[in-house]
């Protein structure tokens, strides 16, 4: 593509695609010190990172970062909003997938949750990092906030659409409450585990959860037998 839009009198790039490249080099740049910035607060924390400990994680000068990010709050509220972004991406992404079956679409949306893409150890000390700073800082409530909203919305649907099928004793709303806080609850402990348990073994216990509560559509040997991605 690059050779064709080249000027065919003096091989000197079009103007087009030098934009294009730009744009392209400023967004794998600001991945990278996004990416690096994930690393620094899974080993050092929300305070101890520096903005000399990004650029250095990404391997790029420190003046690269000012000129991107020009702060490290906003080079953190960034990161938090790429982390926000892509986990609502793929948990949509799973649901989309699964068809219309409430069942269906519910199993998938918890086992999203424990994905490697998404529930990787480096991600979950980022994600408890911004989480002990949200009560102090509106913009980070307002990213979690909305995220969490849509999400537990869908939530509340897909077990107002079983117990309603399943006839079941309970209520959407505590019910998919419930289920959001055992799957926070499940990567709170994985973080904590330092490595000791598994993806495997947090999600074989949230299918097994919804097997207890929705017994007539989920049948615990399946839940054993969920095979991770």
């Amino acid at each position: 593509m690059f050779a064709i839009m080249t000027n065919e009198t003096t091989g000197a790039v079009e103007p087009q695609v030098e934009k294009k490249v730009r744009k392209a080099s400023k967004e794998t740049r600001r991945m990278q010190l996004i990416e690096a910035t994930i690393d620094s607060l899974a080993k050092r924390g929300y305070s101890e990172t520096t903005m000399a400990d990004v650029a250095d994680g990404a391997g790029l000068s420190r003046g690269i970062v000012n000129f991107h990010f020009e702060s490290k709050d906003k080079l953190l509220v960034a990161t938090l909003q790429h982390m926000a972004e892509e986990y609502a991406a793929h948990w949509r992404g799973a649901v989309a997938k699964a068809g219309t079956d409430p069942a269906s679409r519910l199993k998938a949306l918890v086992s999203a949750d424990f994905d490697r893409g998404i529930c990787s150890r480096r991600k979950l000390a980022a994600w408890c990092a911004f989480w002990g700073e949200a009560k102090s800082r509106p913009t980070y409530q307002a990213l979690c906030g909305a995220r969490d909203e849509h999400y537990q919305d869908l939530l509340a649907e897909l077990c107002g659409a079983l117990i309603a099928e399943g006839n079941y004793n309970l209520d959407a709303r505590q019910t998919a409450l419930g289920l959001d806080a055992l799957l926070e609850g499940l990567w709170l402990r994985l973080m904590l585990s330092n490595g000791k348990m598994k993806r495997e073994v947090a999600l074989e216990a949230a299918l097994s959860f919804l097997s207890a509560i929705f017994p007539k559509h989920f049948a615990s040997e399946g839940a054993n037998q969920e095979v991770m991605k």
